[in-house]
């Protein structure tokens, strides 16, 4: 019998799951719903779904699929969660999309994971596009990417048992998809992905809507910097783009970490304003090439 899985947000990470499945594990059956209609409907034309469901109440039916994935906002994440604990059985998996780990992680521990319950599997592929939706989905998106995990317990006593047979089965399909599987704690994930996902985000969303109060009432002003600002201003505001729908529960469920990096980016760039003329910005620019070259591999 083939693998049922059900996707619950039919959205750009959902439905390139979903095509990436189809492409790799032809034989597995996935099922799709989505709180906007239009969404589950372009899912299933592009393929991307072999079913829609009718509405939600059909995803709670018992036994409809093997593996579930919450492919929606966190906050929608923590709802279906309870949702779905009372009609799941330890025959079944739960698996997420979630940008933030911990809120997920610590209710997981309170209704997943413990004698006749379901499992849950808490995940976050580091990939996306700066626009959502389900027109721009592609199989292709988690190649290369890094898709964490972060286990309900990281001691090592629990990392030696065996997963299940789903988890298992759930972890080769991501990393049929061209994905880079990593373990982290989701206290861990969190602070991290505040640095390097978070603040980016913020950083973006600020510049963009600084240039736009700055240059709104000036229709000349705001087209010279779009005209002039060339390839750095697209790449350095290309985040501005995404939608607040989803960084609202970001921003809600990993609140202090966000802070945190605010106010360190808040006192460096303090920090440049006062040195302008000093030789202090020459080292800020050298630190910053040495994280550079570090990043792009061409120093060890």
């Amino acid at each position: 019998m083939s693998t049922r899985i059900l996707i619950l947000g039919t959205g750009l990470i959902g439905a390139s799951v979903g095509l990436a499945l189809k492409a790799q594990a032809p034989g597995s059956r996935v099922l799709g719903w989505d709180a906007d209609p239009a969404e589950l409907a372009k899912a299933l034309e592009l393929g991307a779904i072999d079913e829609a469901l009718p509405n939600s109440n059909a995803v709670l039916i018992p036994g409809i699929a093997d593996i579930y994935l919450l492919a929606t906002p966190v906050l929608p994440i923590l709802d279906w969660m309870q949702k779905l604990a009372p009609v799941l059985n330890e025959q079944q998996l739960v698996t997420d999309v979630g940008s933030t780990k911990l809120e997920i992680s610590e209710l997981a521990a309170k209704l997943y994971n413990q004698a006749d319950c379901a499992k849950f599997l808490p995940g976050h592929p580091m990939a996306g596009k700066e626009s959502g939706g389900a027109a721009l989905a592609d199989a292709e998106l988690f190649r290369g990417a890094t898709w964490l995990f972060t286990p309900p317990d990281q001691n090592e006593s629990v990392l030696e048992q065996e997963p299940s047979a789903l988890e298992s089965q759930w972890r080769a399909l991501v990393a049929g998809m061209g994905a880079q599987i990593r373990n982290l704690d989701a206290e861990h994930h969190d602070e991290v992905c505040a640095w390097v996902s978070h603040l980016p985000q913020m950083l973006s969303t600020a510049l963009a809507a600084l240039l736009q109060d700055t240059f709104s009432a000036d229709p000349d002003g705001l087209a010279a910097v779009q005209a002039i600002g060339g390839r750095a201003l697209r790449e350095t505001t290309r985040l501005g783009s995404s939608p607040y729908s989803m960084w609202r529960d970001v921003a809600l469920t990993n609140t202090e970490p966000i802070a945190q990096t605010l106010h360190a980016l808040e006192q460096r760039l303090a920090h440049l304003r006062e040195n302008l003329r000093t030789p202090e910005l020459r080292d800020e620019f050298t630190t910053a090439n040495r994280f550079r070259a570090k990043h792009d591999g061409s120093v060890s």
